[in-house]
Formats: C-alpha cells, sequence, structure tokens
C-alpha cells in the first residue's frame, strides 16, 4: 500500500476538535456560549483597553504628574580628547570628521561638545559647539586652537 502526501494524517487520538460554542444545546456550550451570566463581559464587542479599573479612576489618573520637559534644551554629542589623537597632526577637525570616523551620529552633528578626558599630543585646529576647560587648555597646550560654532537651537 503507497501513501502518498495528500493521504497524511495524525494518529489517531492525537488531535482534539476545537470548541465550537454558541451552537445549541447539544453542544453543551449552547446558550450563554461559556461566557458565564450577565454583565460587562458577557456582551459583545467587550475589550478590556490599558489601565481600565472597571469604572473605577484609574491609577494613572490618581497620580500627579510630576517635571516638565525643557523644549530649549541642548544635547550635546559628547567627544573625549583620547578620540582626537587618531586625527593628523596639524589638521583642521569639525563635526563632519568626527561623523566620518564613526564617533558621533550623523544626526548628532548639531551640537558637539569636547571633554577632557584622555591625553592629546598633537597640534589640531579643533571646531565644535562647546569645549570643557580642560579639553580647552589640553588643545592649546598641544599647540592647536580652539574654534567655537554657533550653537543649534532644539526644535
Amino acid at each position: 500500500m503507497t501513501t502518498g502526501l495528500n493521504d497524511l494524517r495524525p494518529h489517531p487520538g492525537s488531535t482534539k476538535n476545537r470548541k465550537r460554542v454558541g451552537r445549541g444545546p447539544g453542544s453543551g456550550m449552547g446558550k450563554t456560549a461559556t461566557r458565564g451570566e450577565k454583565g460587562q463581559k458577557s456582551r459583545s464587542g467587550w475589550a478590556s483597553k490599558p489601565g481600565f479599573e472597571g469604572g473605577q479612576m484609574p491609577l494613572f489618573r490618581r497620580l500627579p504628574r510630576r517635571g516638565f520637559n525643557n523644549i530649549f534644551r541642548v544635547e550635546y554629542a559628547v567627544l573625549n580628547l583620547q578620540q582626537l589623537e587618531l586625527f593628523r597632526a596639524g589638521s583642521t577637525v569639525s563635526p563632519e570628521d568626527f561623523v566620518a570616523k564613526g564617533f558621533i551620529g550623523k544626526s548628532e552633528t548639531g551640537s558637539v561638545k569636547v571633554l577632557g578626558k584622555g591625553k592629546l599630543s598633537k597640534a589640531l585646529t579643533v571646531k565644535a559647539h562647546r569645549f570643557s576647560a580642560s579639553a580647552k587648555e589640553a588643545i592649546e597646550k598641544a599647540g592647536g586652537k580652539v574654534e567655537l560654532l554657533g550653537v543649534k537651537a532644539a526644535a
């Protein structure tokens, strides 16, 4: 007897028929269709919304709101002196060069701040929107120059 793929069946007893609710009293699941008796959950179209507490004032509305978001805050992409060490001596570096080297993301070129972590042994002209005092001192001590760029306001 040859069996084709079209004759494949699960072993008897390994699968169960799905529960067909609301199909009359003979099914054992007629009348209320396993929904219990009366109430909101027995009606059609009922769906629980996130945070719904049965009509009681939900927790997220009972708790006070705190804090605020300053729309004028400027987020800086941070760069350290040890990263500047990877540029050639005597070169001028700007936020576009930091993106090219992968130090900051493309979207972060709006405002860059250079911090003083690490050592700088080369004379570089560094263009950025902000410098920490230690970074500025280290760049000038190495024979380089610091150029401030205008800061773009956050939208």
